[in-house]
């Protein structure tokens, strides 16, 4: 009987242990920057931290991604915020939970005439704040805003997010789970 393939899976196993948690916020930036519609939009993140719930993410103004009046278009602006809510606290409460976006607004504040970005961050007090509130077992709903701001800080839109948080044992949707956590296999 070979020992290599029980090598083989030491190694594998302790790679996906120690190696992983250090490239996995480098593979996660350079996978969403590759999603066809995010270049397609010219959408690309920025800076992404998971573990602290931050996210910012821009879009320059090009001819894939302009209006019908030369500006930025809306599904585009929507297009930059639409994900990180939900992936930041996917990643932070982990497994035990269930985070579903439920519903979005946007309001458009002024045309786009130039590059733009997001900031997303979740308050550092949040991730306590829904477990207290989910130990029950009953649904939470939490309510995020973000700007998206021009070049000069003037802001462009603002985004409202509205997500379903739930206790995974006690929820329909047992089954959910992250296709960014299984990435490195």
């Amino acid at each position: 009987m070979s020992l290599l393939p029980k090598n083989l899976e030491t190694l594998k196993r302790n790679a996906k242990k120690n190696i992983m948690p250090l490239l996995t916020p480098y593979l996660l930036k350079l996978r969403i920057n590759t999603y066809a519609p995010y270049i397609g939009a010219g959408i690309k993140i920025e800076h992404i931290n998971l573990d602290q719930g931050l996210c910012v993410v821009s879009m320059g103004l090009n001819s894939l991604n302009k209006n019908i009046v030369g500006t930025q278009f809306g599904g585009s602006l929507y297009s930059m915020v639409d994900p990180f809510y939900m992936l930041m606290l996917m990643h932070q409460l982990g497994s035990s939970y269930v985070v579903w976006d439920k519903s979005s607004q946007i309001e458009f504040i002024a045309p786009g005439n130039n590059k733009v970005t997001a900031r997303m961050k979740i308050p550092s007090n949040e991730i306590k704040t829904i477990q207290e509130l989910a130990k029950n077992g009953e649904p939470v709903f939490r309510e995020y805003q973000v700007d998206i701001v021009d070049d000069q800080q003037k802001t462009i839109a603002t985004v409202t997010k509205k997500l379903y948080i739930r206790l995974r044992k006690y929820s329909k949707s047992k089954d959910q789970n992250s296709r960014i956590e299984n990435f490195e296999d």
